[in-house]
């Protein structure tokens, strides 16, 4: 078991002074190497639950756990890509895939020959030199993976990384993701709001409940890569899928 989440609950006081639970009752397990999709309704605490995870907020009961230790903050197994490219846009491409390194303090060579491979990871050879204004939205977001993926982390946190993009380039994407993970085999949590992304991408689709956010089901997907998105069976985890979100519910 790679991490697990017993019992998390995350409250919170609004401006009004009102106690809110944002997360309640949380239990999940996940496998190493598994790639896992995290999905519901708006405000169902999906990236409250990430930033938990990636010990970039805490808990308010329970806990979140990689490899049998307590996570109480960032850990270095651990990278995490937004939705925003959070490039430096003063760096050049291989600059900022660099940068992770350089914050551990990785001699220059080392860094810049990670760097390079993960540049031809993302298929952006001969842009080493650009700079992220001179660049796509597409190929910004792959300047991201490139940058957590350098540090070799054991887990990749995604807050719908994709969620900007317009449908071609999204589609994309998501495939080239799933050729990196095949490559690389590393721990991927990814939060969306697209069920179509969660069916294509995800081993399982964790689905949370309206706020307070709770399990409400985990779906295992047994379809085959690379998903045919047009199959009656696409289609009917697809529909499964938005009746749960669409029907407010309760953990079963």
């Amino acid at each position: 078991m790679k991490l697990k989440i017993e019992h998390l609950e995350k409250r919170f006081l609004s401006n009004a002074g009102e106690q809110i639970t944002a997360l309640e009752d949380i239990s999940l397990e996940i496998e190493d190497k598994e790639f896992v999709c995290f999905l519901g309704p708006s405000g169902c605490g999906k990236t409250t639950l990430l930033r938990i995870i990636a010990g970039l907020d805490s808990a308010t009961g329970g806990k979140a756990v990689i490899d049998d230790h307590v996570i109480a903050g960032p850990d270095p197994k651990m990278a995490m890509i937004f939705q925003e490219y959070s490039l430096y846009p003063w760096r050049n491409v291989i600059d900022n895939i660099a940068f992770g390194l350089e914050v551990r303090g990785i001699p220059k060579e080392e860094r810049y020959s990670a760097a390079s491979r993960y540049l031809e990871l993302v298929g952006l050879n001969g842009f080493e030199k650009s700079y992220p204004y001179e660049l796509s939205g597409g190929m910004r977001q792959r300047v991201a993976v490139a940058r957590a993926l350098s540090v070799e982390p054991e887990v990749l946190l995604m807050d719908e990384p994709f969620g900007a993009l317009d449908a071609q380039t999204r589609n994309k994407l998501q495939k080239e993701l799933l050729d990196i993970w095949g490559k690389t085999r590393k721990t991927i949590i990814f939060v969306t709001h697209s069920v179509d992304e969660a069916v294509f991408l995800a081993d399982r689709i964790v689905v949370l409940t309206r706020r307070p956010g709770r399990v409400r089901e985990v779906i295992p997907l047994d379809l085959p890569r690379p998903r045919d998105r047009t199959s009656a069976e696409f289609a009917r985890i697809r529909r499964h899928v938005l009746d749960l979100i669409e029907d407010p519910g309760h953990p079963q």
